[in-house]
């Protein structure tokens, strides 16, 4: 019993850190293909508008990806309505848009003050809430 947990655990948590390291790569590229990956040359300390609004679609897009999350895992219950799944979607469709256009509108690299890692991030998570959207509706449909 006590060697099944420790592999378990392992396990997740190898997945976990292979989540995080593509994660992380995804918001790379992200960067690279809006070419803002470079560091800026001067660092802005503290919150600036577009800071912000970054800051808010990724907070958008996390809550959607992790929702979208549970309606893949938990077929029945509360989020077994269709509702739930297209909110997911919706939520994931409005924080890519806004990461997107948050990387569109940036002139400078991270540091900047122009809020384009959490552009990135957003992108990338609301991209990821919406293909969980879409699985959940797609599971649903065909289970019921």
């Amino acid at each position: 019993m006590f060697v099944f947990t420790m592999k378990r655990t392992f396990l997740l948590s190898l997945a976990a850190l292979a989540g995080v390291t593509l994660f992380a790569g995804l918001v790379y590229t992200m960067l690279r293909v809006a070419h803002v990956s470079e560091p800026a040359v001067t660092t802005i300390h503290g919150p600036t508008l577009r800071r912000l609004w970054a800051t808010s679609a990724v907070g958008l897009a996390l809550a959607g990806a992790l929702l979208g999350s549970l309606a893949v895992s938990r077929p029945a219950g509360r989020f077994a309505t269709g509702n739930w799944r297209r909110g997911v979607m919706i939520a994931g469709v409005i924080a890519a848009i806004n990461g997107g256009l948050v990387l569109a509108a940036a002139n400078g690299g991270p540091g900047s003050g122009n809020g384009v890692v959490g552009g990135a991030a957003a992108l990338v998570l609301g991209l990821a809430a919406v293909v969980l959207g879409c699985l959940s509706l797609a599971r649903s449909r065909t289970a019921g």
